[in-house]
């Protein structure tokens, strides 16, 4: 039941990331209550001695920031409680069945695909969630005993557990995505600013997961940094790799929009190519596309020095670009440090509102 081709399998080099599974969850049935009456010797009235019947287990999710994908459910997609004993005579009350944990990277959403509904948004390390509840155990009748009925033989059975059929989707937690066409240089730039080493090559999709990098100005000071596939025209469509990752920069507070201006490809306009990835991010998803944006023009260390400065603004001007905009080399360094502080301050200024999970 996991998404596969697609719809959230990677596989490189026998490398696997997973961002998306499916599961199927089932807590255990609680333990049936028994009458049993006692028979001892010398004592010729025993009473009621049913004893309750033990919980089923429950099924929890568990937050684990070690974990970085949910490679885990690609193979193991059933995930069962035991189910709790059933009471004894002598007053003797069933175990309670232990509880199953699935570990999922911080970052898990997790949904019923029935009704679209969100069981679970899982943001912090070993933050936990109930998934299914085990059955409570059933009542022996010991507890039926009254002045008017001494020999009871009433019990209950245990309660069934909960099962349901659950969506995994990962979105990883990131202050700051980069959007960019295929070998914009987005790879390059996380290398340049973290200690993040994702594959850079000079041909396209050498992204093919997403990458984190943290970025520490200070050292109480610092944000993560997303690097997701390059988008290409039709990506909304199903082309290329991008929009696989795209829901990954839905957590992000800001988006830096990368753009060659010395493209491999000398047919490729480079205005034209950062107005087709604007149109793909604003068919893919609205809110996404309202996100605040910079524009960061890289790849400026191949353009004459004296002429740098009127390229970029007339680049800007064709791209009718209002926001604020960059110019950046990440093979070299140049304006990268400018930039990652000006991010910093941003996000110091525009902190995440308590109750702003996506």
């Amino acid at each position: 039941m996991l998404c596969l081709s697609g719809h959230g399998l990677v596989q490189t080099n026998g490398m696997k990331f997973i961002d998306e599974a499916t599961i199927q969850v089932f807590a255990g049935k609680g333990g049936d209550g028994v009458a049993s009456f006692r028979r001892e010797k010398f004592i010729p009235k025993g009473g009621p001695d049913g004893g309750d019947g033990g919980s089923g287990g429950s099924v929890y999710a568990v937050a684990d920031r070690n974990i970085n994908t949910l490679i885990d459910y690609r193979y193991a997609r059933v995930f069962r409680a035991k189910n709790g004993q059933n009471g004894r005579g002598s007053d003797c009350y069933g175990k309670g069945a232990d509880d199953v944990v699935l570990r999922v990277p911080v970052g898990t959403l997790i949904m019923n695909p029935a009704t679209h509904e969100v069981v679970a948004d899982l943001l912090h390390h070993q933050q936990k969630v109930l998934l299914a509840r085990g059955g409570a155990g059933g009542s022996g009748n010991l507890h039926f005993k009254s002045s008017t009925n001494r020999t009871p033989r009433q019990f209950t059975h245990g309660e069934a557990g909960q099962e349901f059929e659950l969506k995994l989707e990962l979105k990883v937690l990131a202050d700051v995505g980069l959007l960019g066409m295929p070998n914009a240089g987005k790879s390059t730039l996380i290398r340049a600013v973290s200690a993040a080493r994702p594959k850079v090559a000079d041909y396209p999709f050498t992204t093919l997961k997403p990458n984190l990098g943290v970025i520490r100005i200070d050292h109480d000071r610092s944000f993560v940094m997303a690097d997701i596939p390059g988008l290409i025209e039709g990506a909304a469509e199903g082309a290329g790799l991008g929009h696989q990752f795209l829901k990954h920069l839905s957590r992000t507070r800001l988006l830096l929009h990368l753009v060659d201006m010395v493209p491999f490809d000398e047919n490729v306009d480079p205005v034209h190519a950062a107005q087709a990835l604007i149109a793909e991010l604003r068919k893919f998803d609205e809110a996404l596309y309202l996100k605040p944006r910079w524009l960061v023009l890289n790849k400026v260390d191949m353009l004459p020095e004296d002429q740098r400065d009127r390229i970029c603004k007339a680049f800007v001007r064709k791209l009718e670009w209002a926001d604020k905009y960059f110019m950046v080399s990440a093979l070299t360094g140049e304006g990268c440090r400018q930039l990652t502080y000006e991010i910093m301050d941003y996000l110091e200024q525009h902190l995440p509102s308590i109750c702003d999970n996506d």
